[in-house]
């Protein structure tokens, strides 16, 4: 069964207390902190929650197990970075068909310390593993490059284009006390930094951190209940492509980004002037690229001047990233989790950056190398 705009509301959001290196705490550890902390928002306890989604290594049921609770509805769905953001859309579904009432969404990664967490083994008999791998790739940063260059070769976009990102979502991690890189850079000090992956150097590419977040998610009829204020859900969407870079569709566009961005703020029934912030999922510097443009904020190639202008940096038309986003904030791995907190926390007005006045927030992710997407639009105002 379909929701209907503003029909579900968050109530309980948080991430876990301690955010970047947590060397003491292992995956289900950080799930259940993210969830008890997201339950004390929202004043709820395990008893309460009736549905339950996560994604990664720990599966529904060991986080059912661990937290006590005895879920109606369970959603496992792991299709990368963005599975939250699809994980929204269904609970939000599960809940207008009466099969859940009251749905909480975790997440927990240790993916620095590496604490209880078993490494990703090679499939050499995956499309990727027979042929993507024996060409010599070896994760993100040597896939994504294969779409990145063709892109700055159709689009004019420069190596300073590509930093500038980075520099703008510096400017918003230095005013949040718990992003990991607080210090402001410039351009050049982006290009100074080590190659890691052509076109990519270090400042370019997200860190690697433990952490984790909670969302809790029921009808909107009950909403106004809680401590926190409401963030009422307006729209979703979610596609998928390819799991091989190689085999994009166009080099210069995700597909997925197309359908699941104009799906969401369709449904939302808004336009591009009406959203007053935007999490754009970055683990590298060209994804706020893409994303602006396939969302249809910019026209192809245009995206690079928007930013390069000052638009999505602090005081322009569309904030942008507003934590610091993954290239500065942190990522643990899956990031889409910590793009949902900053547009609740926008909407509720309680960000560290805070932008004046937002009605209408847009969370936008990514999973693997464009291989899927999903798209949240929150507002403050139920329709």
């Amino acid at each position: 069964m379909a929701y209907k705009p503003g029909s579900v509301a968050v109530v309980g959001a948080a991430e876990t207390t301690r955010i970047g290196v947590v060397p003491d705490m292992s995956q289900i550890m950080l799930h259940a902190d993210a969830a008890l902390n997201a339950m004390a928002d929202a004043g709820l306890q395990p008893k309460d929650i009736d549905g339950l989604a996560c994604v990664g290594q720990m599966m529904p049921q060991q986080i059912a197990h661990y937290l006590g609770i005895t879920p109606r509805w369970v959603d496992g769905t792991g299709v990368g970075g963005c599975s939250f953001m699809l994980h929204v859309r269904h609970a939000a579904a599960a809940i207008a068909a009466g099969y859940a009432h009251t749905i909480l969404i975790t997440h927990g990664e240790s993916g620095k310390s590496r604490v209880n967490a078993t490494p990703r083994p090679p499939e050499p008999e995956s499309l990727a593993g027979q042929f993507e791998a024996p060409f010599g790739p070896a994760g993100p940063a040597t896939l994504f490059p294969i779409p990145v260059l063709r892109y700055m070769k159709a689009t004019g976009t420069t190596h300073e284009h590509l930093a500038m990102v980075a520099v703008v979502q510096r400017e918003w991690a230095a005013q949040n006390p718990r992003a990991l890189f607080q210090e402001r850079v410039t351009v050049e000090e982006v290009l100074a930094s080590r190659m890691v992956a052509y076109p990519f150097r270090l400042l370019q590419c997200c860190p690697v951190t433990d952490g984790g977040g909670a969302l809790i998610l029921t009808a909107a009829e009950r909403a106004t209940d809680f401590p926190a204020p409401p963030v009422y859900l307006l729209g979703s969407g979610e596609s998928v492509e390819t799991t091989m870079v190689s085999q994009m569709e166009d080099f210069t566009s995700s597909r997925a980004f197309r359908v699941s961005g104009p799906t969401a703020m369709k449904m939302a029934g808004i336009r591009h002037e009406d959203v007053n912030h935007l999490m754009i999922y970055d683990a590298f510097a060209h994804l706020p690229l893409f994303g602006l443009e396939d969302l249809g904020f910019c026209a192809r190639g245009e995206a690079k001047d928007f930013i390069g202008e000052g638009n999505t940096r602090p005081g322009g038309k569309l904030p942008l990233n507003t934590n610091g986003g993954g290239l500065s904030y942190t990522h643990t791995g899956m990031y889409g989790m910590f793009a949902l907190q900053e547009s609740v926390r926008q909407v509720r007005g309680t960000a560290p950056a805070q932008v004046p006045d937002v009605k209408i927030s847009v969370a936008h992710g990514v999973g693997g190398m464009f291989s899927s997407s999903g798209t949240i639009v929150f507002g403050k105002d139920r329709p």
